[in-house]
């Protein structure tokens, strides 16, 4: 399951999404608005493929003119508005456990930097929580929050999770950007990421 199909199947089940859209060269962006825009492929692999993350409804409008001539043919352009992490994360829903990993700042410092403030092993049965790091990074109702949208997952994907696989959701705590990436509005739950693991 590829970046595309996994907002799908966020929208599918219901968790907070980033609010993309596809664009097809006749959009009027926003000029008070950062925004993010990136090509999609439907199927198949879609590392490494070509986005600009949080620049001016301008330069949104030429990159995606740009992007639409090279790829039309095998994917779509889409674009939503740019925000800050405030905190990240990942969620690995597995038969017996679910995993919380969080960090400071954007997933990148997870991901690629390899940081991490805090790690929550939930055990399903029977019912226990061990946390690893700093056990006050995520507030209670965040953890609480995290959970039952891990919930949701794990009943969606039941057969697939108990075939011994999981699936990865990756989510941040943000906030929306003027146009000077200042942060503005209260912070929000967002995931941007499902994808399923095979063991």
């Amino acid at each position: 399951m590829n970046k595309l199909q996994g907002f799908y199947e966020l929208k599918h089940v219901g968790i907070p999404s980033v609010p993309w859209k596809i664009f097809t060269g006749n959009e009027i962006l926003d000029p008070n608005m950062l925004c993010t825009i990136r090509v999609a492929v439907e199927f198949g692999e879609d590392i490494n493929l070509p986005r600009a993350v949080g620049v001016t409804a301008e330069e949104a409008q030429l990159k995606g003119q740009q992007y639409l001539k090279e790829y039309r043919e095998r994917g779509l352009v889409i674009y939503y508005p740019y925000f800050i992490a405030l905190k990240s994360g990942i969620i690995e829903v597995k038969e017996k456990q679910v995993v919380i990993e969080a960090v400071r700042g954007d997933l990148w410092n997870l991901t690629s930097k390899g940081c991490r403030d805090v790690t929550i092993i939930y055990d399903i049965n029977p019912p226990r929580s061990r946390f690893f790091g700093k056990p006050d990074f995520l507030k209670e109702h965040e953890v609480q929050e995290l959970h039952r949208y891990a919930a949701r997952v794990r009943v969606k994907y039941k057969d697939y999770i108990f075939d011994r696989n999981s699936i990865m959701l990756e989510w941040s705590y943000a906030v929306n950007s003027d146009i000077k990436k200042r942060p503005i509005g209260e912070s929000y739950l967002v995931f941007y990421e499902l994808r399923m693991l095979s063991s």
